[in-house]
């Protein structure tokens, strides 16, 4: 496998145009797992396209292994790519579809050899038992399965994942990444992985690169984008509820900075507490998720959203007290407050 590295990557599409990457620096080490994070128009499939050679850079070189390929074409990168659509050969078996790369006049292999490999690839992907299936009588998990075997039976330097599990249902979704994480670690393959999921992000990747309009404003591990974001931005792209952001006088907390302007309270950093400390507020919704709840509260007019144990003896309408801890102090153009 190999390392990625963007050095000040930046793309146009017409000149008048905003960015579509703005001037994006980042590393990918040999044998992680990078996924780009943000929501439409962020400039996640675009960086995707620059790293394969399906989109020219305007500034900036891309580096894989060390060696510049700013100006190669895309069939000398040694790269894969698995888009979000199937994209795969109806009237072709699962093997052929499989064997597909593998037979090209560029990475011609022996019979023997493409044998070996679509046999270790679908084994790899659960799917032995459906070689011989043409690829329309797949379930879509199947078809993604192949698709994605389809570029892991190349064995090349990165893997480009372009949302590839977004068609599917919630179930499929939740396995295949597993799946797609277990096969990474088990090859030690670099990948490159883009999604608007931040479930998807935070499960699987090694790395976490948050876009905004073509720029890159911070890229750590998901822990760190997490636990320590640089902005109210990037706070809201991960977890699930979303953030509270609440005026900084709303609930008391000890930690709060000179200069913040609103106050990021994850859920599970909102207390319950019993003993009558706290800011009075009233339960509006519950939501019983089996293993947790999901509080809905309002305090002073303001809609909150608290972590709690299944077991928490509230009912909608019930008064509580409620206090903070591990507040995250923003200013008032966004950017993070840090003591």
């Amino acid at each position: 496998m190999s390392e990625v590295r963007l050095e000040g990557v930046t793309k146009r599409y017409t000149p008048a145009a905003s960015a579509a990457v703005d001037d994006v620096s980042l590393t990918l080490t040999d044998g992680g797992f990078a996924v780009l994070l943000g929501p439409t128009g962020a400039g996640k499939t675009t960086t995707l396209r620059l790293v394969a050679g399906l989109e020219k850079a305007d500034s900036g070189r891309i580096f894989i292994d060390d060696r510049d390929v700013t100006q190669e074409a895309p069939s000398t990168r040694d790269v894969t790519f698995v888009f979000q659509q199937y994209s795969l050969y109806p009237h072709l078996t699962v093997y052929d579809n499989l064997a597909f790369p593998l037979r090209s006049p560029a990475r011609r292999q022996s019979k023997s050899e493409v044998e070996k490999r679509v046999t270790r690839v679908a084994e790899m992907l659960r799917i032995p038992h459906k070689l011989k299936n043409k690829a329309t009588q797949l379930s879509g998990g199947e078809m993604q399965r192949v698709a994605i075997g389809r570029a892991l039976v190349r064995s090349p330097s990165v893997y480009l994942m372009d949302e590839p599990l977004s068609s599917l249902d919630a179930k499929l979704r939740a396995e295949l990444r597993l799946e797609l994480k277990r096969i990474q670690h088990d090859l030690g393959a670099t990948i490159l992985y883009v999604t608007h999921d931040q479930v998807e992000a935070m499960t699987m990747a090694s790395r976490i690169g948050v876009l905004s309009e073509g720029k890159l404003v911070q890229f750590g591990t998901p822990r760190q984008i997490y636990e320590d974001p640089d902005s109210i931005y990037v706070a809201e792209r991960l977890g699930t509820p979303q953030i509270n952001l609440l005026p900084v006088d709303l609930l008391p907390s000890g930690a709060i900075l000179p200069g913040t302007a609103r106050i990021g309270a994850r859920t599970e950093h909102l207390r319950i507490e019993a003993d009558g400390s706290g800011v009075e507020g009233r339960v509006v919704r519950i939501e019983h998720l089996g293993d947790q709840s999901h509080l809905h509260l309002e305090v002073a007019g303001h809609a909150l959203t608290a972590l709690a144990d299944a077991h928490t003896p509230l009912a909608e309408g019930a008064a509580i007290r409620l206090t903070l801890s591990e507040p995250l102090c923003f200013g008032s153009d966004g950017r993070r407050l840090r003591a």
